[in-house]
């Protein structure tokens, strides 16, 4: 299983009828999962920056739990998003450090669903009032999953609903949201294949800061290439500083074909790839734009702690 943090954007936990029923169930059924109860943590509303950028680093699907406060996050959770997303973490020049990871938004509403209509007292629907949320998404570079959302999830006593059937309904949208990030964090073929192309993705900037590439190999990874052979994270940085000093930003990484076969310890990956980039004029290739095909052969490992580590990349001309 892939790391999975949830954000629990509920002002106050201990009240609630149904976002601590569905936080329970994910701690009960979810392994490699952390969640951070911003109530608990930040009842001043000061957010701890690093601290939740580190937590985000450290994560492949973020999920934010919360109810659905006047068509949108509740206050808390707004300023999370404010202060945590910031520039050059989440957006900007060199604010990448998000891309590629999955992205769930699960929340409870109070009203029923016939409300949310264009003849009900709502008028939108949640998926319009969704999109800033989903643009949110889009801007970080995160992929954007269907929402996991219920209705009709507030208890006032004599006034709406019985507790049994809010918690009930609470336990049941806990299930499809277990259900959906055990699909997603599954480690099997399709993730590796996600793995890969989230890779390239990253790679195709060439950013600065190499943590975002180095969390994945392991610590004696062997990086076989034809500038030469490289070994650990180190040896990683080394080959990593010469293809910044050859080829520019914004490279084009293409799959033309991937095959991916399970191994006694992980998976083995075979790639053919196509490389279209420019090129710095004090490189060997002088500034030309240049397209090759390359095979690549990689290893990789699970690890319960660490999750998906390439302990082995080839590239070798095709």
């Amino acid at each position: 299983m892939s790391r999975v943090l949830v954000i629990s954007g509920h002002p106050n936990l201990p009240q609630s009828n149904t976002n601590q029923v569905i936080l329970d169930s994910l701690e009960a059924n979810i392994k490699n999962i952390e969640i951070r109860r911003l109530d608990a943590l930040y009842p001043d509303y000061q957010i701890d920056i690093s601290a939740e950028q580190q937590a985000l680093l450290a994560a492949d699907t973020i999920v934010l739990q919360f109810p659905f406060y006047w068509y949108s996050v509740p206050a808390l959770l707004k300023k999370w998003i404010d202060d945590v997303f910031s520039y050059d973490f989440a957006y900007g020049t060199h604010g990448d450090k998000l891309h590629g990871k999955d992205f769930i938004l699960s929340f409870t509403i109070g009203a029923p669903a016939e409300s949310y209509d264009p003849l009900g007292y709502n008028h939108f629907p949640i998926a319009q009032l969704l999109q800033p949320l989903q643009q949110t998404a889009y801007l970080t570079g995160m992929t954007f999953h269907a929402p996991v959302y219920s209705h009709g999830m507030v208890y006032i006593p004599g006034v709406y609903n019985e507790l049994e059937d809010v918690q009930n309904k609470a336990k049941e949208h806990g299930v499809r949201l277990i259900d959906k990030l055990n699909q997603l964090t599954q480690v099997d073929e399709a993730y590796v294949e996600r793995f890969a192309r989230n890779w390239f993705k990253s790679l195709d900037k060439l950013p600065e800061d190499t943590s975002q590439f180095t969390r994945f190999l392991s610590e004696n990874v062997k990086w076989n290439m034809p500038e030469g052979q490289f070994v650990g994270h180190h040896g990683f940085n080394e080959w990593y500083c010469i293809a910044r000093n050859t080829f520019k930003p914004g490279c084009d990484h293409q799959i033309q074909a991937m095959s991916v076969t399970k191994s006694e310890v992980g998976f083995d990956v075979k790639l053919t790839i196509q490389l279209t980039a420019e090129t710095h004029p004090n490189s060997e290739f002088k500034g030309d734009k240049i397209k090759i095909v390359v095979n690549e052969n990689w290893k990789l490992r699970y690890s319960n702690s660490k999750g998906l580590l390439i302990t082995h990349y080839e590239v070798t001309p095709a």
